[in-house]
């Protein structure tokens, strides 16, 4: 029996004391699992300038490489020269973050979405609508001179530049096209159609950029390959991804 009641004795879970009132303002009271790890990191911390030291004692110092002349310290950063130059902070983060499935899903999902409006929207004063083209057929170089583009589609001459919804003369003058419509009413329509060209105009940029991310991964992709490119074409940009020359491969 004494030796159970000894295991019992010693089974006793010990819980660590609570922050004592009076020292209840200086924060909360350090647990043995926050010491631990205090302890580790500053071990860990220790070690790397233990070993820093030791590599610059046994430094040589009449020995040269590289990376001497390929960094820098700008404003007080170690910076890698020729590295990261061509690129924005957007598409570093992007290159950083995720791979190039998420950016092909991501313009695949941009070029869906633009098409949609552009099926919703005229393009009625977009830099990006379709220019539609009408070929008249004429008999002779007389015809062709004398040739009225107003007179043929029986419309007004101010009306030619319209592509779609052009009226006749003939029901202008018949006032059939006569619409009685409120001021709000075209003040409601403009606001809804600015706000509907923006978006277009926010998501072509977008799809852009992401399609210059997707050619930049891919190129860092192509030339992590074992093939090698002969040459650079041209020089990566912030808005131009680069272009190299490949060795000719003949297919078996």
């Amino acid at each position: 029996m004494s030796s159970l009641a000894n295991a019992a004795k010693t089974n006793k879970t010990h819980r660590e004391r609570r922050q004592p009132e009076a020292r209840k303002g200086l924060g909360l009271l350090e647990k043995k699992k926050d010491y631990k790890l205090r302890a580790k990191d500053y071990n860990e911390k220790k070690k790397a300038l233990q070993h820093l030291r030791k590599k610059a004692l046994n430094k040589n110092p009449d020995e040269f490489y590289h990376h001497m002349i390929n960094s820098k310290l700008v404003d007080g950063v170690h910076t890698e020269k020729g590295k990261d130059v061509a690129l924005t902070p957007e598409q570093i983060s992007l290159m950083q973050s995720q791979d190039i499935k998420y950016i092909v899903s991501k313009r695949t999902s941009e070029k869906n979405k633009i098409e949609k409006m552009r099926s919703s929207l005229h393009l009625i004063n977009s830099e990006e609508r379709l220019k539609n083209t009408h070929t008249f057929f004429v008999d002779s170089e007389k015809e062709k001179r004398e040739f009225d583009v107003a007179a043929r589609l029986e419309t007004h001459p101010s009306l030619l530049g319209r592509t779609h919804n052009r009226p006749r003369l003939a029901d202008l003058a018949s006032g059939r096209l006569e619409v009685q419509v409120g001021e709000d009413l075209v003040r409601e329509v403009g606001r809804s159609s600015q706000k509907a060209y923006r978006q277009l105009e926010q998501r072509l940029a977008r799809e852009k950029q992401l399609g210059l991310v997707q050619r930049k991964m891919e190129m860092k992709a192509a030339l992590r390959g074992k093939v090698k490119p002969e040459r650079q074409v041209v020089k990566e940009e912030k808005e131009q991804a680069p272009v190299y020359l490949w060795p000719q491969e003949r297919k078996r």
